[in-house]
């Protein structure tokens, strides 16, 4: 036991639509209040949040995209499918990061080093001109994907909007990462045909995810915990928010050491997709390809 348990407030984030992004039952539902872009920020139990200014104390170097890497992706996104997993036939799983760049985004970064892991970071372009060194630190261990810029829900928003969205931030990630953006995750789940084929114009792959951990509906470290182990298998791609105290606590007590035990690598999506990906098959069946 961590002999800590920290109190959240409930965000009452909810997927708005097809993708409820858990192993459980989809559900549908409508916001009852527009959430807030980055969660939480309560620090975990006996950890000080950095300041703006605070850096993980290494050279950035970022991960190439090698040919068979692009090739994938390329091959991926020309189908036209969201990705929710890999092919479930090797070792590897994808721990993904929504709504930063944030104030724990270094501690994460930290957790993952140690750990010798890899991660994805889905950043919110806006965010990034009060957090400008974050993204260059990710991408020396991560990749960075699109969460577009302002965290809306694009799916009620005019085509015209949606493409600045997307194209915004994608420029903005590059920008600061020195980095190509190749991957693309929609606030809240939410997607329609408009959105998919603006993404794929732009060279990126829709991302979303097998497990949802439920930390930004508020659930505690122990849950979260408790999400991976009993959902988690080889080609998951799982769901996390790296600015929450809980979760980062969670990451590095419980999420971490339980994928060691199970011999199973943490690696960025690209990775993933290009050494295990999904079938056609798994793709056409959405979440349920997942299982």
């Amino acid at each position: 036991m961590l002999g800590v348990v920290l109190t959240l407030g409930v965000i009452g984030i909810v997927v708005v639509a097809v993708e409820s992004g858990s192993t459980r039952s989809p559900r549908v539902a409508t916001p009852a209040r527009k959430p807030r872009v980055g969660g939480a920020s309560i620090p975990p139990a006996g950890i000080q949040a950095p300041s703006r200014r605070g850096r993980v104390g290494h050279r950035a170097v970022s991960l190439s995209f090698s040919p068979r890497v692009t090739r994938e992706l390329d091959q991926l996104g020309a189908l036209g499918e969201p990705v929710r997993c890999g092919g479930h036939h090797g070792h590897d799983v994808a721990l993904t990061f929504d709504d930063g760049p944030g104030p724990y985004s270094t501690w994460a970064l930290r957790i993952l080093r140690r750990a010798h892991a890899s991660a994805t970071f889905f950043l919110v372009g806006r965010l990034i001109v009060d957090w400008r060194h974050v993204p260059s630190e990710e991408a020396s261990l991560a990749a960075l994907g699109d969460h577009t810029w302002t965290h809306t829900l694009l799916t009620g928003l005019p085509t015209a909007e949606i493409r600045h969205e997307l194209a915004a931030a994608k420029q903005a990630i590059g920008a600061a990462a020195h980095v190509p953006v190749r991957l693309f995750r929609p606030p809240y789940g939410a997607y329609d045909a408009r959105v998919l084929a603006l993404a794929r114009s732009l060279g990126m792959v829709t991302v979303l995810w097998s497990i949802d951990t439920r930390d930004s509906e508020g659930a505690p470290w122990n849950e979260i915990i408790a999400n991976v182990e009993h959902n988690v298998r080889p080609g998951s791609i799982i769901l996390m928010h790296e600015n929450r105290g809980q979760t980062i606590e969670a990451l590095k007590f419980g999420i971490l050491p339980y994928l060691k035990r199970r011999g199973l690598r943490a690696v960025t999506v690209p990775e993933l997709l290009t050494v295990d990906p999904p079938s056609k098959r798994q793709l056409a069946a959405g979440l349920a390809g997942c299982s």
